[in-house]
């Protein structure tokens, strides 16, 4: 039976990152590093830097104002090893799926509206671009994009890993009214005239949310 490795956002940006990770004799990870069902922990410092990590890379133009569609590069970083690996996005919002690059990966293809990937060894990797219809509008000069839930899943809890969530516009175009998680120790927002940046370590299930605004509202 394949795993999910990539899940859907609520609105249908693939954000998520979930899966069955392998865990060896060499893991730095101690028993108490696993979220268990139901917990979220934010960590100010990753006990296994060198794991499993997730980027997304979304574009957001004028024409996306106006159609909420993004178009977006994603990548699975550092997987862990698995025979079949399935990344689902949402069927009514996703336009375009296409395989960039991939490694350390026997097989990938596109299916429908899914990315599977076979003989997945620890290390391999896999970049994913498409379009979405995933920006949301919230009111007059305000629009909200969501990501996740994002997960590194380990039998009945959760793995630590990091997101790296990034959007990009013309320069002055948008601004970052709010993020759900809010900055804190493990969650760190960087801003600039021309997109935003959040980067999340974590262990449990985690949905992201940008609330965005046009400067002149």
């Amino acid at each position: 039976m394949p795993h999910c490795l990539a899940g859907v956002a609520a609105i249908g940006v693939p954000l998520l990152v979930a899966g069955f990770a392998a865990w060896g004799q060499s893991s730095p990870l101690d028993m108490e590093d696993v979220a268990l069902e139901g917990q979220l922990r934010f960590l100010a410092q990753r006990p296994d830097p060198h794991a499993y990590r997730y980027e997304a890379d979304a574009t957001i133009d004028r024409h996306s104002l106006q159609t909420g569609v993004v178009t977006l590069r994603t990548c699975h970083w550092q997987l862990d090893p698995n025979r079949r690996v399935v990344v689902a996005f949402n069927r009514e919002r996703v336009q375009h799926i296409e395989i960039l690059e991939f490694s350390g990966v026997g097989r990938a293809w596109v299916e429908g509206h899914r990315v599977e990937l076979a003989d997945v060894q620890r290390g391999g990797y896999i970049c994913i671009g498409l379009r979405s219809q995933a920006l949301e509008s919230t009111g007059q000069g305000r629009w909200r994009l969501h990501a996740g839930p994002l997960m590194r899943r380990y039998l009945d809890g959760y793995l630590p890993m990091d997101a790296k969530l990034s959007l990009k516009w013309p320069p002055g175009l948008l601004a970052v009214e709010h993020t759900q998680p809010a900055p804190q120790p493990g969650v760190r927002l960087t801003e600039s005239d021309d997109g935003a940046t959040l980067d999340v370590t974590f262990a449990g299930r985690m949905s992201a949310t940008w609330a965005l605004r046009s400067p002149a509202h």
